[in-house]
């Protein structure tokens, strides 16, 4: 029984990693920090903050100005002083 508890906890864990587009490793050790800091120890606690996570970070990345889509655009334009910048010759 555990090992479904388990899948289901990688489960969340991998969405909430290609949601942020950050590695799941990565995703795991938000999680595990959130859950030491609340004293979580085993994996239905640690699922449940996760999934919090998720939410959190939908829930912001729509309505928030710096939203994933937005935060893309940004990077990809060109700065006034950088736009006749050449790599090569």
């Amino acid at each position: 029984m555990s090992s479904i508890k388990e899948h289901d906890y990688l489960k969340v864990c991998a969405e909430l990693a290609s949601f942020l587009t950050i590695s799941i490793a990565a995703a795991k050790k938000k999680i595990d920090i959130l859950a030491a800091k609340s004293g979580a120890r085993d994996i239905s606690s640690r699922k449940k903050i996760a999934e919090t996570l998720l939410a959190d970070a939908r829930k912001k990345s729509f309505s928030d100005e710096n939203a994933m889509t937005n935060q893309l655009d940004n990077l990809l334009e060109a700065l006034a002083e950088e736009e006749n910048f050449m790599v090569e010759d």
